[in-house]
């Protein structure tokens, strides 16, 4: 059994990737839904799983403040290839209306 099966964790909670973290969560969860739980890993068990929840919050909160920066960032590019593309199509009209004001002048 490695430190991490027992409850220990070999591996500091901040150097597991999320997928890591969060299977070694659902470990911990099932070694509580045990019916004869092995009392002298619960509380190493519990505070491993304390530290895993607590680095998996912080890794949400820090992510979800990334993407709200991110998102009116996107949204400006957005905007602004929008403000292109209709320059594009004002210039595209105007070419069209120039063409058919040299047609009418020929007739």
């Amino acid at each position: 059994m490695t430190t991490a099966e027992s409850g220990g964790g070999g591996t500091p909670v901040g150097d597991l990737s999320y997928t890591e973290a969060s299977r070694e969560l659902d470990a911990i969860v099932e070694f509580f839904e045990q019916r004869e739980v092995d009392v002298d890993q619960l509380v190493v068990r519990l505070e491993r799983a304390t530290a895993i929840v607590d680095e998996l919050d912080r890794r949400v909160r820090r992510t979800r403040a990334q993407v709200e920066e991110l998102v009116p960032r996107l949204e400006a590019v957005n905007r602004d290839l929008d403000v292109v593309d209709d320059d594009d199509l004002d210039d595209t009209d105007v070419d069209d209306e120039g063409d058919d004001d040299d047609e009418q002048a020929l007739f």
